[in-house]
């Protein structure tokens, strides 16, 4: 049986890989995520708060004049609240590239860019041998138009693209006017890859000390469905290889992922749950799945059941909706 798939340009033994975590800080569990079987590792995030912070450190010599600057400050988090420093961020990719043979994707998360043509090529010359742009924005303004918003996410994309050779993906949110437009504009700048989809955290408040908590919530296979609509709705529609993130637990979720037309499936929260080991779990219950249901290979069964075999899409998920609907009983 091939399990093997291409993504990002990179062939792959098969689609699993380790999603953006806090795994990759620590290398014996990086190399139990490689005795696992994982087809690729991706690094967490280095955010453009930590750049603006070295930028301010070097630009106004942060260590001399401390709190002299707590206002310009007050937005960016204390450096201790990240892993990994921008430097210490780039040693961390040389030394897992010297540790495993499989690709390891470098990953950027922020709002506006900036910052991030420097790093992108820092992170390439470190060898990472793709880079993934998580653009984390909450629209809260309510001049702002869905428009600009796009046009920004496209900006930011296009240019960091530009700047690099190896392949770029952006990890999208799902909370778009048209994601699939957003999509087809990512894949018309040339973009290689579409992750789908960021996870946003939800506040939470804080009724008895009046103050908002954050919580970070691990996803289950109920998240897998929103995906899955998209993947299908995008399969065969862009040139872009398609990633699945969020959602993925057992075998089946994997199968269906793979289905709707996933190129590559991207682990996190089982494997923060039950251990890097996980991921072969996933793997053989992915495999024995395909046996039992006689497909050959992985590519056989890509984008299998994406809309593009639907010749109106938009009636095909209204059907379905009604559908549902009109068979609750009460």
């Amino acid at each position: 049986m091939d399990l093997s798939t291409t993504y990002l340009g990179l062939t792959l033994p098969h689609p699993l890989m380790s999603g953006a975590s806090p795994l990759v800080d620590r290398l014996d569990l990086v190399r139990r995520l490689e005795d696992a079987g994982t087809a690729a590792i991706t690094m967490h995030s280095l955010f453009e708060e930590q750049l603006l912070l070295e930028a301010r450190a070097r630009n106004l010599h942060f260590d001399q004049v401390g709190e002299s600057f707590a206002e310009a400050l007050s937005y960016f988090p204390n450096p201790d609240d990240y892993n990994l420093g921008p430097d210490e961020y780039l040693e961390q990719i040389r030394r897992i590239k010297a540790m495993v043979d499989v690709p390891v994707i470098g990953s950027l998360n922020g709002a506006t860019g900036t910052g991030w043509v420097e790093y992108a090529r820092l992170i390439q010359q470190a060898g990472a041998d793709a880079l993934e742009l998580n653009i984390y924005y909450l629209a809260t303004d309510p001049t702002e138009s869905g428009a600009a918003i796009d046009d920004r996410v496209v900006g930011i994309a296009r240019t960091v693209k530009q700047a690099v050779t190896i392949p770029v993906s952006v990890k999208l949110s799902p909370f778009f006017s048209s994601v699939a437009n957003v999509a087809a504009q990512l894949d018309s700048a040339g973009l290689d890859g579409l992750v789908l989809f960021n996870r946003f955290y939800q506040p939470d408040i804080d009724v008895e000390t009046l103050d908002v908590a954050p919580r970070l919530q691990l996803s289950d296979s109920s998240e897998l469905l929103m995906r899955v609509r998209w993947l299908a709705i995008l399969s065969g529609r862009v040139r872009a290889s398609l990633a699945c993130s969020g959602g993925i637990h057992t075998g089946v979720d994997a199968v269906k992922a793979l289905m709707a037309g996933a190129h590559a499936l991207q682990v996190v929260s089982a494997l923060l749950h039950h251990g890097p080991a996980y991921l072969k779990k996933i793997h053989d219950e992915m495999q024995h799945w395909m046996e039992d249901h006689e497909y050959e290979s992985v590519r056989q069964m890509q984008g299998s059941m994406n809309l593009l075999r639907c010749p109106d899409p938009a009636a095909f998920e209204r059907a379905n909706y009604t559908r549902i609907l009109q068979t609750w009983r009460v």
